[in-house]
């Protein structure tokens, strides 16, 4: 059986099957978002759903009664798909050039024997210009890539838990902040900056605590009641591509747990859980699929227990 307060390295479809039944009080994790990032290159969307399927359904034996698993996890904003008609939005302001496209009709009119080539020189731009304006914006990319939509994930994940016997008892909403590592300002679509995500509670039934002692009047009163949380986000993925603040693992862990218990994170990454599991006198069990990512988390942690230790803030 895994042990408290390691780091594993290994797939989690395999190594929560060696947790103690009924006993984890909480499990808190940030699954791979299918965003294409590097560890997980080759893996399909439909690999993708099978792999949280998978996990989600090893936790209802490994959790307690009345234990939580809260997956923070966001909606694929730009989910591919080839059935999507291939339209690429018209953007005037990004348009540097004057040419309008009824100018280039105009000079075709006036010269309908010109190629592109000529109609360029005659209006004065660039052949890529009057294509353009003919044909529609940028139709060297946009117009010719696999369209995308948003692509919903709670509904999933829903459904993964109740088939395995967890209900959704609660969802609160992270507010990043614009400036976060990962923020790409939208300059050509109408669509939003992506500024939050989601916190899926799901319970496994038995009864479970509400124990005000957990945290102090203020943080009840400024997040312990809330369903959005206002957390900063990380400034720089320098050490893990996609890594989420401590403070997030660390309301999570002191709303849902009590000192002593056991808090597992099947998708470690940089050892964020652990930490926080730690700073606020909880156990961990850690699992990274990458060694590269246990091996760091295993040096945060050993770091951390080395220190001197400080009042968490």
């Amino acid at each position: 059986m895994l042990e408290a307060n390691q780091v594993y390295c290994g797939d989690s479809r395999e190594l929560l099957k060696q947790i103690e039944d009924n006993s984890l009080a909480l499990s808190f994790w940030s699954p791979p978002y299918f965003l294409g990032k590097d560890y997980e290159k080759g893996v399909t969307y439909e690999q993708w759903q099978e792999m949280l399927k998978a996990v989600i359904e090893l936790h209802y034996r490994i959790l307690k009664p009345g234990g939580f698993m809260v997956v923070n996890i966001a909606n694929i904003l730009a989910f591919q798909d080839e059935t999507m008609p291939r339209i690429q939005a018209d953007n005037p302001s990004n348009k540097k050039c004057a040419v309008t496209r009824e100018m280039v009709l105009e000079a075709k009119r006036l010269h309908p024997n010109y190629n592109r080539d000529q109609l360029a020189a005659y209006l004065h731009c660039s052949e890529q210009t009057v294509d353009r304006r003919l044909n529609g914006n940028n139709i060297r990319g946009g117009r010719q890539a696999v369209g995308t939509h948003v692509k919903l994930v709670g509904g999933q994940l829903e459904e993964y838990a109740y088939n395995s016997g967890l209900y959704l008892y609660d969802k609160r909403i992270w507010v990043k902040d614009p400036a976060w590592a990962n923020s790409k300002w939208t300059t050509s679509t109408l669509k939003a900056v992506s500024e939050t995500e989601d916190l899926y509670i799901f319970w496994k039934p038995g009864a479970y605590v509400v124990n005000r002692e957990r945290l102090s009047p203020s943080e009840w009163k400024e997040w312990g009641l809330r369903q959005v949380w206002n957390i900063p986000s990380v400034r720089a993925n320098d050490i893990h591509q996609a890594m989420f603040p401590k403070e997030l693992a660390y309301r999570v862990i002191k709303l849902y747990t009590d000192k002593g218990d056991t808090v597992l994170d099947p998708f470690l990454g940089s050892g964020t859980t652990a930490l926080a599991a730690l700073e606020a006198d909880r156990r961990f069990i850690g699992i990274e699929l990458m060694e590269q990512y246990a091996d760091l988390a295993r040096k945060r942690v050993e770091t951390y227990l080395k220190a001197p230790k400080l009042e968490f803030s």
